[in-house]
């Protein structure tokens, strides 16, 4: 089924309804995913439509995944379980999770802090991810795979592992835009295309 550019501008002219499977512990991951569409639409579509983003499933606390598979994962495990507790939904269904990566860089395991964020809406779905932070090998060395999840400063309401690696000049709403940026781009794609004449940022 072709989509339908008028319709997409019928229907979602008065506003965007986003849901992120997420708790309402995490204020700064509903920002964050805020901020990503507000990106997309405001700056490089140039469509100022007001964005609602509310928080739909609770969070149940998960540990922190240890790989970017598991991250990816358990972002889609979570859009999942909202897209079936929310059969009619029109709007966009998220699911953003933090977690670790771990890379074998000149012969040595290299660890990463990354955010990946998963949309699904009008029939599909796409990933996309912030930037990576490496972990100090000072922080980890020595530790077995099963203590990684307790060797990364920060804490939710400290701004989480970005901000605590980073001074703060980096913060977990500030990866989750990112990500969420980068979904929203390749979900996408090829479907709605910036104003003519318009620069992307």
């Amino acid at each position: 089924m072709a989509f339908d550019h008028r319709d997409f501008w019928r229907r979602y002219q008065t506003g965007i309804d986003v849901s992120v499977a997420s708790g309402p512990k995490l204020p700064d991951k509903l920002l964050g995913v805020r901020d990503g569409f507000l990106r997309y639409f405001h700056d490089g579509l140039s469509r100022p439509i007001p964005v609602s983003v509310s928080s739909k499933l609770e969070d149940d606390a998960a540990p922190l995944p240890l790989r970017d598979e598991e991250t990816l994962e358990l972002a889609r495990r979570r859009v999942r379980a909202l897209e079936s507790e929310m059969e009619d939904n029109e709007g966009f269904l998220v699911g953003t999770e933090s977690g670790l990566a771990i890379h074998l860089v000149a012969g040595r395991q290299c660890h990463f802090v990354r955010t990946w964020t998963v949309i699904r809406a009008h029939c599909r779905e796409s990933w996309g991810s912030s930037g990576a932070l490496q972990i100090p090998s000072e922080l980890i060395e020595g530790l077995a795979q099963n203590d990684l999840r307790f060797a990364v400063p920060g804490t939710r309401r400290g701004g989480g592992m970005v901000a605590s690696l980073t001074g703060g000049v980096e913060t977990r709403r500030r990866a989750t835009a990112l990500a969420t940026f980068h979904a929203l781009s390749s979900l996408l794609y090829g479907i709605l295309e910036s104003s003519p004449g318009h620069k992307r940022r």
